[in-house]
C-alpha cells in the first residue's frame, strides 16, 4: 500500500470546555427516563451532576473536531425500520454461555442460564448490587473524565437501565457471549457493562449484533493482578444505525487487558477507549477492523483512544485499519500518554486506511505526550490505495479481480485481526469476512 499524506478537512479551531448548544442537555434529559434507587443511586446521581457541569459536546470540542455530534445530542433516536431476518451468528459454532440483551435490555427468556464456573453473573435492571460492583460502578468512567470529557459516557452511567456485572474468579471453561438484537424502529438503547477481574482470574468476553435505533455503551474493566481480559465484539450494521460505544480499563501488575473490534458500516459510530496502565509490567492491546461503504447511505466510523502509561515496564498496542470506499469517511484519533517514573515503557500506535476510491477519506490524529526518558513509543499513520502491482500479480495467475481484491483486503487487515488471541475465534471472524466481501457485503 502506497503511504500519501492523511487527508484533513477545513475545521473552525477547536477548544476543549468551549460553550455548548444552549438547551440541549435539557432536551436529552427530557426525553430519557432515570433509573431510581438501588445500589448505583449514589454514582448515578454523582454522574448527573457531572454531566450537567460538562454538557453535551458542539462543534469547537477539540475530541470532536472531526465527527459532527448532532446525531448524538438529539432528544431523541431516527427511527429506522427493524430488517427482516437475521444473520448467522458470527460465533455460533463456539462453545460459549450466550446472553442476549433486546435493545439495550437482558432477555432471560433468551439467554443461558447465567452459571458459569469462576464467574458470578448478575445484571444492572434487577440486582440489589454486590459490594463490589457498589464500590466500581462509574467510577472508572469518572477516572477517564480526565483530561479529555468524555460527557456520553457520563450520561450512559447516570441514566443506563441494565447492563451485566461480571467478576471473575477463576478460568472460566468457555467465553460469554453477548448478543445484542434490535425490536423497536426507535429504540434508544443504552447499557452499561462492569466487569471485574479478580487475581489470575481469566475471561473472554464476545460481542456481537446491534442494538437500537441509536445506541450508547460503556463497558468498565478493572483487572487485578494477573488477570487477564479478551473482548471481541463485532458490530455490523445492516441500516443508517447511529451508535456510541465506551470501554473504561484499570490494568494492575502483570495484568493484561486485549480487546478487538470488527466494525462494517453504520451511518454515524464512534468507539471510546480509556485505558489506565496502573501496574508494572502489564498489557493492554486494543485493535479494530473497519470496512465501510457510503453507497447507500453515508459512513462515518471514529475510533478515538487514549492510553496512559503510569507504571514501568509496560506495553500497550493501538493497531487500526480502515478499508471504505464510495465516499465513507474513518477517523483515528489516539494517544500515548507516559507518566513520569514510566520507565522502560513500549507503546505502538498504528493507524491505515485502504482507500478503494477517490471520494473517501481518512483523518487521523495521532499523539504522543511523554514524560519519562527511557521508553521505546512510535506512531505511524498511513491511507493508500490498492497495491496495482500486487493485484496484477494476482491476476497475473489467474485470480479473478474481485478475488483477488479479497485477498489484498485480508491481507491489509492481518496485522489487527493478530490481535484476537484465540485461534478459533479469529478463525471465525476470517471466515466471515471473507463471505462479506465476496458477497460485497460493504454496502
Amino acid at each position: 500500500m502506497a503511504d500519501t499524506a492523511v487527508q484533513a478537512k477545513d475545521h473552525t479551531p477547536t477548544v476543549e470546555g468551549a460553550p455548548k448548544p444552549a438547551g440541549a442537555l435539557d432536551a436529552r434529559l427530557a426525553a430519557l427516563t432515570l433509573p431510581q434507587g438501588g445500589f448505583a443511586a449514589a454514582a448515578r446521581r454523582d454522574a448527573l451532576t457531572r454531566l450537567q457541569d460538562m454538557g453535551l459536546p458542539g462543534p469547537r470540542d477539540e475530541y470532536w473536531r472531526y465527527t459532527d455530534p448532532r446525531p448524538f445530542n438529539a432528544p431523541q433516536a431516527a427511527a429506522i425500520a427493524v430488517p427482516d431476518g437475521q444473520e448467522t451468528p458470527l460465533f455460533d459454532t463456539l462453545d460459549k454461555l450466550t446472553l442476549v440483551f433486546v435493545d439495550g435490555r437482558f432477555d432471560e427468556a433468551a439467554s443461558d442460564d447465567l452459571a458459569l464456573d469462576g464467574v458470578e453473573i448478575l445484571t444492572l435492571a434487577k440486582a440489589d448490587g454486590a459490594e463490589w460492583a457498589a464500590e466500581l460502578y462509574g467510577k472508572l468512567e469518572a477516572a477517564g473524565q480526565h483530561p479529555v470529557r468524555r460527557p456520553f459516557a457520563t450520561l450512559n452511567t447516570a441514566a443506563a437501565p441494565d447492563g451485566l456485572l461480571i467478576r471473575v474468579t477463576g478460568k472460566p471453561s468457555k467465553p460469554i457471549h453477548v448478543v445484542h438484537r434490535r425490536a423497536s424502529d426507535g429504540a434508544d438503547a443504552m447499557w452499561h457493562h462492569l466487569i471485574r477481574v479478580e487475581p489470575g482470574a481469566e475471561l473472554t468476553l464476545l460481542e456481537t449484533g446491534m442494538s437500537g435505533a441509536r445506541s450508547n455503551s460503556v463497558i468498565e474493566v478493572d483487572l487485578a493482578e494477573g488477570a487477564a481480559f479478551h473482548h471481541v465484539a463485532s458490530k455490523r450494521a445492516i441500516e443508517a444505525k447511529v451508535g456510541i460505544g465506551h470501554i473504561f480499563a484499570r490494568v494492575a501488575a502483570r495484568a493484561q487487558f486485549k480487546s478487538f473490534t470488527l466494525a462494517v458500516n453504520g451511518t454515524m459510530m464512534r468507539n471510546e477507549a480509556v485505558i489506565d496502565i496502573a501496574g508494572d509490567d502489564a498489557v493492554a492491546h486494543i485493535a479494530a477492523a473497519v470496512l465501510g461503504d457510503g453507497g447507500k447511505a453515508p459512513f462515518h466510523q471514529d475510533d478515538t483512544v487514549f492510553i496512559t502509561h503510569g507504571a514501568e515496564r509496560c506495553e500497550s498496542r493501538q493497531v487500526f485499519k480502515k478499508v471504505l470506499k464510495n465516499g465513507a469517511e474513518g477517523v483515528f484519533q489516539g494517544k500515548i500518554l507516559v507518566k513520569p517514573g514510566a520507565q522502560k515503557t513500549d507503546g505502538y500506535q498504528i493507524s491505515q486506511a485502504l482507500l478503494l476510491d477517490e471520494r473517501s477519506q481518512f483523518l487521523a490524529k495521532p499523539e504522543l505526550e511523554i514524560y519519562a526518558d527511557d521508553v521505546k513509543c512510535s506512531h505511524g499513520s498511513t491511507t493508500g490505495a490498492i497495491d496495482d502491482e500486487a493485484l496484477f500479480y494476482l491476476r497475473s495467475r489467474g485470480v479473478p479481480r474481485e478475488r483477488a481484491i479479497v485477498f489484498l483486503v485480508l491481507s491489509f487487515l492481518a496485522d489487527a485481526l493478530a490481535e484476537v488471541e484465540d485461534e478459533a475465534i479469529r478463525d471465525c471472524i476470517y471466515e466471515r469476512l471473507d463471505v462479506w466481501l465476496t458477497l460485497n457485503a460493504v454496502q
